[in-house]
């Protein structure tokens, strides 16, 4: 990754960390309707990890969780994820994979979310191993950053789960000639995909 890049990287968390500093400043005044407490929290009851769209960590598979979140029927929605870093240890992206009902032609979906400073015009590009990458748009940017939706036919659900390592590369937009790949490390991925099924279809 430029220095260039991590440096923007560094100073958007810079700033961010910043703002309740200066908040800190200059206190804002209780607000008329706010007279009881002072501009001071209550407090509010801890969520439920199981209650209705809490998300949970069910397992871990070496670096991949299995998130799961309660839906209003009772039943458990789970997906992969990881967080993928830099060759400096910083947190660049963010890859989560759910499996889909059979029949179609993408039997998984990822969404990949990449940093608000990637050039969206050259797209995201992945591979395992040494197979021929292949390249998927963006779709929306967000204040978290840029998404990508990704489908994965069946074949190649099943070269991730034999795979050692898939490789994701995004260009920043500061320095659109210059590239950078981030490891996707497979390890532990067949059986935490195969949690992931499970508990869909239960």
């Amino acid at each position: 990754m430029s220095k260039t890049f991590s440096s923007l990287l560094a100073l958007t968390l810079g700033l961010a960390l910043a703002q309740p500093v200066l908040a800190q400043d200059a206190p804002a005044a209780p607000q008329a309707d706010d007279a009881t407490t002072q501009g001071l929290s209550m407090g509010e009851a801890e969520q439920d990890p199981n209650a209705p769209g809490a998300m949970r960590v069910e397992a871990e598979f070496e670096q991949w969780e299995q998130r799961c979140i309660n839906d209003q029927q009772g039943n458990d929605r789970c997906q992969l994820y990881q967080l993928l870093q830099d060759d400096e240890g910083n947190n660049v992206a963010e890859f989560s994979l759910f499996n889909l009902p059979e029949g179609q032609q993408a039997a998984a979906g990822a969404t990949i979310i990449v940093p608000l400073e990637t050039l969206l015009t050259a797209n995201l590009s992945m591979k395992v191993d040494s197979a021929q990458a292949k390249v998927y748009p963006f779709t929306w940017c967000s204040t978290v950053g840029c998404v990508a939706r990704v489908g994965f036919t069946q074949a190649e659900v099943d070269a991730l789960k034999g795979g050692s390592k898939a490789e994701l590369t995004i260009v920043p937009v500061v320095a659109p000639d210059e590239k950078v790949t981030l490891d996707l490390s497979l390890a532990g991925f067949t059986a935490g995909y195969d949690a992931v099924v499970a508990a869909n279809a239960d």
